[in-house]
Parts: C-alpha cells; structure tokens; sequence
C-alpha cells in the first residue's frame, strides 16, 4: 500500500501529537479512508462536531490488530519477516553480559528522548 502526501502529514501530525488527531466530523467525512487507514495504522482520532468533542476513533485492539500491523510494518519495510525459526536451544543461550547496565542505561535515555 503507497500512501499519498496527505496520509503521510496526517499520521505525521498524529505522531507529534502523541498519536491523537482532533478532526472536524466534515473533514472526517471528506476524508475518511485517509483516516481508517490511519485508525488502522494504530492513530486514534478525537471527532469534534463545532470544536466539541463527539466521538473517539481508534483501531481495535489484539491479535487482529497486531498481525495486520505487522503485514503494513512488512510492506513499509519497517521491519523483515524471519529468515527461519528460532532454534529451540536459543531460548536457553546466556543472556548478555551488562555489569555497568549500559544497555538499561541507553534504553531509559532514548526513551526520554521520545525516540
């Protein structure tokens, strides 16, 4: 699925505003498969009716959901699909070495920076 300039600053607006979207019901009318494809994409979007909030929008949640994410992140090539299984002995391999907690360390500090 290619998406069009619009959907791109749609979702782009979504994601700076924390994956909220306040949309008017005639701009929602207008353009609606721009927004389910968002909806679908994992957004949500606030339905206003005069500036006052009528309605919430947002993709359902669970397995559905997640595969059908997954199969967009696939196309978008966000992410590749498994080369092959894991290997049953991976599950009990060691975990990495961390004595000074660098990678704890570099997690919380990306996520204060909201990457």
């Amino acid at each position: 699925m290619c998406i069009g300039y619009g959907l791109y600053r749609l979702i782009q607006n979504d994601y700076i505003s924390h994956m909220t979207k306040n949309v008017s019901v005639s701009l929602l009318k207008a353009r609606l498969s721009q927004y389910l494809d968002a909806i679908q994409g994992g957004e949500e979007i606030i339905v206003t009716d005069r500036g006052k909030p009528i309605a919430r929008l947002a993709p359902i949640r669970g397995t559905t959901a997640l595969a059908a994410r997954m199969e967009e992140l696939l196309r978008n090539g966000r992410v590749r699909p498994p080369t092959k299984e894991f290997d049953a002995e991976f599950w009990d391999l060691p975990r990495p070495e961390d004595p000074k907690g660098l990678a704890l360390r570099a997690l919380i500090e990306e996520r204060r920076g909201g990457r």
